[in-house]
């Protein structure tokens, strides 16, 4: 079964997850459908921006865990479609909009600060609980959320694991637009009418302004991957994975 959806709808590209049986939670297959998606957008010019979204009510609980220990284990190192799709996340230069209904976890909130705009709905809910797994932010994100929101909100986010709603999030400023449940999806694709309606190389240029050099960010992940491969074999990080593992089984 495919959990990933690619449609082009007018000029916008639309990922869609769809694996609700799991909370649209992200495994390698996933990460590499998802970066093709972005990738092969980039040099058409058919295509003016792109849609990332979940099913209604879940945008995603992240990381697949047994898929992802799985894909690390032996390696050391945090599993590459992971990291390809975080490149691609960078390197993407087309507008990217989110439109998150319900909890986005981990690495579902670890795009959110890739994104050029994003609506969520009054059920979504951001967490990045990578401490409670005895491991480290991820794709960026230890860079680019405290640019977004400050220090201090970021800290309570990355580093306590605390969740943040969609009204709060309003407020830290990494989202646009709160909507009522169902409706985020109507309201990207109105956002992204307006985007493609500009002119596409004013746009292009702008937006490449407004982001930091793209060499940064990728710096700043490559640190990240080592030492995330580094938190998966400390003891603290095993014994967090076989916890959760062990609760699941009960």
């Amino acid at each position: 079964m495919n959990h990933v959806i690619v449609t082009d709808e007018d000029a916008a590209r639309v990922i869609k997850l769809r694996r609700p049986e799991k909370k649209n939670a992200i495994t390698q297959g996933m990460y590499a459908e998802m970066s093709h998606a972005i990738d092969t957008a980039q040099n058409n010019p058919a295509i003016r921006c792109l849609i990332i979204t979940g099913a209604s009510g879940v945008f995603t609980a992240g990381n697949d865990l047994e898929d992802f220990q799985n894909a690390s284990e032996g390696t050391g190192q945090r599993p590459i479609n992971a990291v390809k799709f975080m490149y691609s996340l960078v390197q993407n230069t087309k507008p990217l909009i989110a439109a998150v209904d319900g909890i986005a976890i981990g690495i579902g909130t670890t795009m959110i600060f890739h994104c050029d705009y994003v609506i969520a709905s009054t059920t979504a809910a951001f967490s990045t609980p990578f401490i409670h797994l005895g491991l480290v932010p991820e794709g960026g994100s230890s860079l680019l959320a405290p640019a977004t929101m400050g220090h201090q909100k970021a800290f309570a986010m990355l580093l306590m694991g605390r969740s943040v709603s969609a009204e709060e999030a309003e407020v830290a400023g990494f989202v646009n637009a709160v909507v009522p449940p169902g409706h985020t999806e109507i309201e990207a694709f109105k956002v992204a009418r307006d985007i493609c309606a500009l002119p596409p190389e004013a746009v292009a240029v702008s937006r490449k302004l407004l982001k930091p050099p793209p060499e940064e960010i990728l710096r700043r992940i490559d640190q990240e991957s080592h030492l995330f491969g580094e938190r998966l074999a400390s003891p603290e990080a095993i014994a967090a994975f076989k916890s959760f593992f062990e609760r699941r089984r009960a």
